[in-house]
């Protein structure tokens, strides 16, 4: 597995994958979380074995805070 600080090559090294409550549904814009890790992986659905983000709990939480409030949307 290479990783940078931010970045994990291949997600499908890391447990725990579940699918965002904040995805797309069927529409193909599916995001899956992993839990208990030290930062919080997120990779797309349809690539698992593809890269991943990782954010601090603080950087989730932000983000998701954003997308909730309308300030990050389609």
């Amino acid at each position: 597995m290479v990783s940078s600080e931010h970045t994990v090559s291949d997600s499908s090294t890391l447990t725990g994958w579940y699918k965002s409550s904040y995805s797309g549904g069927d529409q193909g814009e599916c995001l899956e979380v992993a839990r208990g890790h030290a930062t919080v992986p997120v990779r797309d659905s349809k690539a698992a074995p593809g890269p991943a983000v990782l954010f601090s709990a603080d950087g989730w939480t932000a983000f998701v805070t954003a997308v909730q409030q309308g300030h990050i949307g389609p």
